[in-house]
């Protein structure tokens, strides 16, 4: 089975994770609607059964997984079982009925360890699960993905997405984090996100946006952080093919640290659903209308490279019906949006172009912004002005109206 080293110590993790990102904005945005469905579990099973094994496999064993863990990992319905009121709930014990032997001898609890990689694999979209976390010291419930090229790259070549982390230690914080060649283990590119009460308390939903060049993280639906190859410190980003889903409850470890006379015992995550959607990207035209009500409008419908992008009356016409597609690009004409030159400096012209799958071509939303995740910026409207012809181009993120964009 795969066994992946996710190696933090104490003193470093918290270097790297411990302040929040601002979003772009500079305030708290709203996740927007996802894409279609493509992949869900809803744990609507009886009582004590297991999970569907068309959607779940299991790692086994007691290794330490790179990170000095303490449980032994099992299949059994003691560790992971349905609870018969809509979730799963995957269970730590003190206990080693089967006399598990783990690295630093007999095992002293067990856990379960489930994962997608023999069923589920998949390149961009949203990824989210609605779980309540366990609670206590040394306790380390994780929502997470690898890339499934692990077997043949190895680990951290293979790209690693925490969705979600928790140490019991930090019972109100929880982590996203990214994990690549060059920032891996303590070195992750990430960060932890606060709330007023406890993760324990009561379910939460943990989700990341992920597309070409961004990946976006949400607890309950509003936003906490974006990372972009921009982050990596000329890292290489390694997120642009199918990853899998793991979810597990580790007992102890080098970040967590170990359960002490405080941590009590079973303690359980229970998931209420994972859910993956597709990215919001059709290939059906429509307008995208901005400042002024004015359309993003392809000048004169002119094919040629280098075409200017601009605000112009709405029309109807092809030269203002726009398709947004799963590689990140946004069409009309048969050609690309895209910033002139690849440039990630403000004021950068946006332009019609032969698509070529460039970062300059790739687009997100955020709200209602459409973001070049290459430099960071979003589209805008040159000189907050509305007037036929405003040429677009990109600029720091503002919130400003002139920044602000609707898919009709």
């Amino acid at each position: 089975m795969i066994r992946t080293p996710r190696l933090r110590t104490f003193l470093a993790i918290g270097a790297a994770l411990g302040a929040l990102l601002v979003p772009l904005t500079g305030t708290a945005n709203a996740a927007p609607a996802p894409g279609p469905l493509v992949w869900s579990d809803e744990f609507n099973g009886a009582a004590g059964s297991a999970v569907d094994q068309s959607k779940w496999r299991f790692d086994i064993g007691g290794s330490g997984w790179g990170n000095n863990e303490q449980q032994y990992y099992t299949d059994s319905t003691r560790n992971a079982a349905m609870d018969g009121a809509g979730n799963l709930v995957i269970t730590a014990r003190r206990e080693n009925p089967s006399n598990f032997q783990c690295h630093y001898g007999t095992c002293q609890y067990t856990s379960a360890r489930l994962l997608t990689a023999a069923t589920f694999t998949r390149a961009y979209g949203r990824f989210e699960a609605r779980m309540k976390l366990p609670r206590g010291q040394g306790i380390w419930p994780a929502f997470w993905m690898l890339g499934n090229d692990i077997g043949s790259v190895g680990w951290p070549n293979s790209g690693e997405i925490d969705i979600m982390e928790n140490i019991g230690r930090e019972p109100s914080t929880v982590h996203g984090t990214l994990h690549g060649p060059g920032y891996s283990g303590a070195g992750g590119i990430g960060a932890g996100h606060s709330i007023g009460g406890v993760f324990a308390d009561a379910f939460h939903t943990f989700a990341v946006d992920w597309s070409p060049n961004l990946i976006i993280w949400y607890v309950d639906g509003v936003e906490y952080q974006r990372r972009t190859p921009a982050d990596l410190g000329g890292n290489r980003w390694v997120f642009d093919h199918p990853f899998f889903m793991i979810m597990n409850v580790a007992v102890g470890g080098h970040w967590p640290g170990y359960p002490d006379a405080s941590t009590t015992f079973p303690q359980a995550m229970a998931i209420d659903y994972v859910r993956v959607h597709a990215p919001p990207t059709g290939g059906t035209g429509g307008r995208i209308t901005g400042y002024g009500g004015k359309c993003v409008d392809v000048a004169g419908a002119n094919t040629a490279n280098g075409t200017a992008v601009q605000l112009y009356d709405c029309n109807d016409t092809a030269a203002q019906s726009w398709t947004w597609n799963a590689d990140g690009s946004v069409r009309a004409l048969g050609k690309c949006m895209d910033v002139t030159d690849g440039s990630t400096a403000n004021g950068a012209q946006v332009q019609l172009y032969d698509c070529n799958g460039t970062g300059a071509q790739r687009w997100t939303l955020n709200g209602s912004a459409i973001v070049n995740p290459q430099s960071n910026k979003c589209l805008d409207a040159t000189g907050v002005s509305s007037a036929n012809g405003t040429r677009l181009q990109i600029w720091d993120c503002s919130g400003g109206a002139n920044q602000q964009w609707t898919r009709n």
